[in-house]
Order: structure tokens, then sequence, then C-alpha cells
């Protein structure tokens, strides 16, 4: 398979000329996978003025007929998901278990707003006045910019792109480099299935090159934004400058808190699973771990069993539990971070090296501890397979050390006490808050999004979606 990424703009195929990429496998670096044709500004201004004329058709459609094209293209990418799960594994480095679990769930997210296209909305209003009619109804904003991030290249544009067109937007989407094999597949299949011309359009490039053109000169009327908090503040910023709705979900260093109390044989699967199933990219990876002392010496000495144990193997192996990091400059900042560690910490866990004998951008799991709050690793974003182990005497201390972050994603906690579930719900600052459960993974009917510098305070997924991609109308008619 060796794939070439594409522009979709207003319904036209075309090869961007300002730059090439040679794209590797991260798993196997010997194995060339496609190549990047980059674009320059003008591709995203011409983008924004595909959607801007597609949306005179596409928002004026009943809610029902958009409805019939976002459940076409759910039937078309779910006949295609064990292609575009293969593709994603090998483009990004994410096992071939979880990718095709994240295929399905952008089946799954096509199919949910599919039926929002017929929910009631809106709502009548009493009026003043007597024989006045005053009622809410919701309409869309335009054309609507998304950006996303590598770590999970079909979900996280699709929990974008599906509720943004079933709301009557037309979308701009400029996906991360080491997700654009992905993206260029996923449009195809798209376009395949019948969706019309400039409803989406996709440009391929680096975020230096054609960020600036798309956020600062394109048509567009609202802005979604996955990746770093640096990028998705100065995202906010432009935004702001030009008055268009915007949407950045950004960095986290989510903690999961584990009280004496807690069943350590349910605890440990969830904890390993949050901190280096795909290889710790994920947003709301378990990168902080804070122990109470009773059970400090028995969690540690479990988990390190357990990490130990975990298989570290190329992302098509089926039994892989991690592959690789998806490039190598994200290995090279993994690894900095990892020297530090084992410089300046005291190991507590530490996985086997990659099995499979192949040469790719792996990172050996690995927990440390005997750091203090403030230390850069347990303050700063790592996303790779570094955790941090923290010590706390009680559960005050335990979710004051949870709240010690900029960061505000996804947090949880292991008890069998009601009392302190109900309390860490309440008190954990964070947007996501969980008993029993690992910070990742959260379902996509349900609101997802962080508090601080996590997020800039709207929701993804869930019915929240809807209210992103929507403004809201007031209307009032008199009768006589």
């Amino acid at each position: 398979m060796h794939m070439h990424s594409r522009n979709w703009i207003g319904g036209e195929w075309s090869l961007p000329a300002a730059g090439e990429a040679v794209v590797l496998n991260p798993s196997n670096i010997h194995e060339e996978m496609g190549l990047l044709h980059l674009s320059d500004g003008a591709a995203a201004i011409q983008a924004g003025q595909a959607a801007r004329t597609a949306f005179a058709t596409w928002s004026r459609l009943t809610g029902a007929a958009r409805a019939e094209h976002l459940h076409r293209l759910a039937a078309a990418l779910e006949a295609k998901l064990e292609e575009v799960a293969q593709l994603a594994s090998r483009e990004m480095g994410k096992p071939i278990s979880e990718m095709r679990g994240e295929v399905m769930r952008g089946v799954h997210l096509l199919r949910y707003y599919a039926a929002e296209g017929v929910r009631a909305e809106g709502a009548v209003i009493p009026a003043s006045e007597a024989n006045v009619l005053q009622f809410t109804r919701r309409v869309p904003l335009g054309t609507v910019a998304v950006i996303t991030p590598w770590n999970f290249p079909v979900a996280i544009p699709l929990w974008k792109i599906a509720p943004a067109l079933i709301c009557g937007n037309t979308v701009i989407w400029k996906p991360a480099e080491s997700a654009s094999l992905t993206a260029t597949r996923l449009v195809e299949i798209f376009a395949e299935a019948g969706l019309p011309p400039g409803v989406i359009n996709l440009v391929i490039g680096k975020g230096s090159v054609i960020g600036g053109p798309l956020l600062e000169q394109a048509a567009i009327d609202a802005v979604s934004f996955t990746g770093s908090t640096v990028t998705g503040t100065h995202v906010a910023q432009v935004c702001a400058r030009r008055n268009i709705k915007y949407q950045t979900e950004m960095g986290g260093k989510n903690a999961a808190v584990v009280l004496n109390d807690a069943d350590l044989e349910q605890a440990i699967p969830l904890i390993v699973s949050g901190a280096f199933r795909s290889a710790g990219q994920k947003c709301t990876a378990t990168s902080r771990i804070v122990v109470q002392s009773g059970i400090y010496t028995a969690f540690t000495e479990a988990l390190a069993k357990a990490v130990a144990k975990l298989r570290v193997a190329p992302a098509l192996d089926p039994e892989a539990y991690l592959g690789p990091v998806a490039s190598a400059s994200q290995q090279q900042s993994v690894n900095s971070y990892v020297q530090i560690a084992l410089e300046q910490a005291e190991v507590v866990a530490q996985g086997p090296a990659a099995t499979g004998g192949l040469a790719g951008y792996y990172v050996r799991p690995l927990v440390v501890a005997g750091l203090t709050a403030k230390h850069p690793l347990v303050q700063e974003e790592i996303f790779g397979p570094v955790a941090v182990v923290l010590e706390a005497a009680d559960f005050a201390e335990a979710v004051a050390l949870c709240n010690a972050s900029v960061y505000g994603l996804s947090a949880s906690l292991f008890t069998r006490d009601l009392s302190y579930a109900h309390r860490f719900l309440q008190e954990a600052e964070a947007g996501m808050v969980r008993v029993n459960q690992e910070t990742a993974g959260v379902e996509y009917q349900s609101p997802f999004g962080g508090m601080k510098l996590s997020s800039s305070h709207t929701r993804e997924q869930g019915q929240s979606a809807l209210e992103f991609y929507t403004e809201l109308k007031t209307c009032a008619i008199r009768y006589f």
C-alpha cells in the first residue's frame, strides 16, 4: 500500500504542490507508507469559498435529508472498517485492536448525530402581549474550520464533523500531518457515498503554513480545534479578534487517585490501561497516580508486576498492548522526559522492550516516583507511556494533589467508600470525573471537555456539541 494524500475542495480532488513529505510506518520505519502533498495558504482560502458556496444549499436541506447523508456515510465507513483501521494503525502506530474500536466509534458518531436531524429543538416562550407566539430555534453557524490531531485520526474528526454537518454547517478540515493519509481515505469513502460537493473540504498541509490563512483569512464562522494548549490559545486569540465562535480542546495531566480501601485487582488494570494504551498518547491518559500511604507499597509492587508484563509490539500485532509513539519527533520529545525521569526519580515500574524485531518509534512504559508535586514530570504533559506516582497521607491531600495542575480534563478515584466517591466527584477540578474507572475513554453520547487550561469551556460530543455548532435565534410573530 503506497498512498498519496490529496485535497478535496468543492467536490474536486487535487494534488497540492507546496511541498512533499514521505510517511514512514512508526512500527517499522523501513516501510514507506505513502507521500504527503502539502498545500499553501491559497488552498485554505479556496476551501473556505467552496464551503461558503455549499452552505447555501446544505443549510436549506431538511434535518431529515441531512440525516440520510450521515446514515450513508456511516454505512460506507462501516463497510471499509478493516481497511481504514489497518491504514490508520500503520500511519500513526495505534494497536489494531484499539483502532478497530475507534473506527467503529466513528460509525456510531455518524449514526448518533444522524438521529439528531429529526429531534425536536427550541422552546415556546410565553409573550407578555396577547396574540404573540414567541419561540427559539437553533440555526447553523455557517462554515466551520475543523483542526484535528493525529492521536485519534478517525474519532476526533468525526466527533466534530458529524454534529457540524447535521446542524447545517459546512466544513473545512485540516488534519494533522501524521494522520493525513487516513484523512484522505476517509474523505474518499465519503465522496463515494455521495456527500455533496463542498460540504466537507479537505486541506492537507503544515499548520505553520496553512494555519494562518485558514484562521485569519478564510471565509469561516467558527473553529473547532484539538491539540496543544500553546496552539489552542493562539487559535482562541485569532478567533476572538475576528469575533467568530471557537472551541479549543487542549492538554491534560490526568490523575488517578487510589485510596487505602481500593480494590487493587480492579484498580491496577484500569490505571495501566489509562496510562499505557495508545502509548499514553491520549489527552485523557493517566499520567499522575496519587496513592494513599496505607496502600502505597502494595500498590507499587502490584503495578510493577503488571507493567512488566505489557506487550510493546508493532501496531498490527493483535496482541500488542501498546505500539510505538507516532513519529520521530514524538519519540524524541518523550525520551527527553524519560531521560529526566531516569536521572532524577525512582523507577517504580518499567515495561519490556518492543518485540517483533522491527525498527520503530518505541518507548518502554515507565512509572517513576520520589518527585515533588511541582516537578516538570508531574506538571508537564508528556504525551507518552510515562506516569508519575505521588504519595498522599489522606483523602484531602490526595484531592489537593489531583487539583495541583494547570490542566483539568479528566480525573478518577479508586475507593469502596461512597462518601469519598461523592466528595471526589464534587471536589476534583476536572471536566470529566469518575469513580472506579480509568481516566481515558469518554463515551460519544456524553459531553467531552475540561476545565482550566484543558479547554475553552464548551463541550464536544453528546448533546453539548449541538450547542456549539448552532446559534440561538429568538423568534416572535404577532397575529391579528
